[in-house]
């Protein structure tokens, strides 16, 4: 192990991958016909112990738990939408919410993730920059005191809240992560960190580290993503769709690109975080294979941890 890695250990930290390597979630049409099997076994055989749960998992929770348990996986996180902010949204959000709860806490999860989808323009075929909403005070308000509540919800369940920061959403710069967290209650609302979408909003592979250090102890999920800043530029300077970026290959995994994820990793360390890394990269599987980048950031990870 390296000194890093002692520090990060894996009685501290989990190392998950997301099934964005084998389809896309958000953009059905972006698939290779890779199964369910074929893509957790994969997982497994890359190294790596959880994963996010995507739209060709198993709907029943025994099912898909035996398939987990067959290639000593967990489930990392599930992903919730939010629509605090657009109207006659809340309750259905929150009870959107609760049913996500229940189906994880089944799965033996410990973690949730939202992100806050009123008027986002990261799902349309539109300029994902140009069009993503600013909230009003008003909308800030609904947002903030909406997620308290759900993190009074996963509380009680024993689960922990983090809010992802996304591409194309309200909550997409480094200004938008510092309001939503002087805004709400550290015990109550975590930040997942997603170094690809700050540094994809920002063009600036710097970015993500910066953010880090900045609420490094807010941090209670993190998305290892890095991008390729020739796409990034692409995207901004041709007014590109969300879609399109990750088509061009913005984003790519720890170890390729031009993130440098030691110096973040050692924030986290000096913050003494406890949580998953998951490995994610929104890629086309046609162009990129999933299981060789898969095998590329567990490798990149190795390197950098020791084990």
């Amino acid at each position: 192990m390296t000194e890093l890695g002692n520090r990060l250990s894996p009685d501290k930290v989990k190392l998950g991958v997301c099934c964005t390597l084998w389809w896309n979630d958000d953009f059905p049409t972006i698939d290779a016909g890779i199964p369910f099997g074929q893509a957790v076994s994969e997982m497994a055989l890359a190294g790596f112990q959880g994963c996010s749960i995507g739209h060709k998992y198993p709907s029943d929770n025994n099912v898909l738990k035996a398939a987990l348990d067959l290639r000593g996986l967990r489930v990392s996180e599930p992903w919730t939408s939010t629509y605090f902010t657009i109207n006659n949204m809340r309750q259905k959000t929150i009870s959107a919410f609760e049913d996500t709860l229940t189906r994880i806490k089944a799965l033996g999860g410990t973690e949730v993730v939202v992100a806050e989808f009123g008027a986002s323009s990261h799902l349309l075929p539109i300029d994902v920059f140009a069009n993503r909403p600013v909230f009003t005070d008003a909308q800030w308000d609904a947002l903030t005191s909406g997620l308290q509540e759900l993190g009074k919800i996963a509380n009680s369940a024993g689960m922990r809240l983090s809010y992802h920061h996304h591409m194309g959403t309200g909550v997409m710069y480094r200004a938008d992560v510092d309001r939503l967290m002087a805004c709400t209650d550290p015990a109550l609302v975590h930040l997942l960190l997603d170094t690809g979408h700050i540094a994809f909003a920002t063009g600036d592979p710097l970015t993500p580290l910066e953010l880090a250090k900045a609420h490094a102890h807010r941090i209670g999920h993190v998305h290892m993503k890095s991008i390729r800043p020739e796409f990034v530029s692409q995207v901004s300077e041709e007014g590109l769709s969300f879609q399109d970026g990750i088509e061009l290959g913005v984003f790519t995994v720890p170890g390729d690109g031009a993130i440098d994820f030691q110096p973040i990793l050692e924030v986290l360390a000096d913050a003494d975080y406890q949580g998953w890394l998951v490995v994610e990269a929104e890629q086309d599987p046609n162009k990129a294979n999933p299981l060789e980048y898969a095998k590329k950031a567990r490798h990149y990870l190795t390197g950098v941890l020791g084990w």
